[in-house]
């Protein structure tokens, strides 16, 4: 069960209270004006949740990137995709096609 104490107690006690953190594994919740405000965690347990959080940003990515890719296919109607050659070689086109009016 974490522990819960007020701005007060927590600035007072701050010593205690990180050595509790940190030997018991137990995060403390600091309360400012009887609102949640601050909650003091071990090293260990921050890095363990910004793994997690970088985890679930990698799986959203994949699920946005696939999801789109049916939004595309939809969009195509079974139309394949231009080949990345094709379309490099275009704008190559293109932009010779332009270079003598930049002279």
């Amino acid at each position: 069960m974490k522990r819960v104490v007020s701005a007060t107690e927590a600035r007072i006690r701050f010593g205690e209270l990180i050595r509790r953190v940190v030997e018991e594994g137990e995060p403390v919740l600091v309360e400012r004006g009887g609102k949640p405000y601050v909650v003091l965690l071990s090293v260990e347990e921050y890095e363990r949740l910004k793994a997690a959080q970088k985890k679930e940003t990698w799986r959203e990515t994949v699920k946005e990137i696939l999801r789109l890719g049916t939004r595309i296919k939809s969009r195509r109607k079974g139309e394949p995709l231009t080949p990345p050659e094709d379309i490099i070689r275009e704008l190559r086109e293109e932009r010779d096609a332009q270079l003598p009016r930049l002279r």
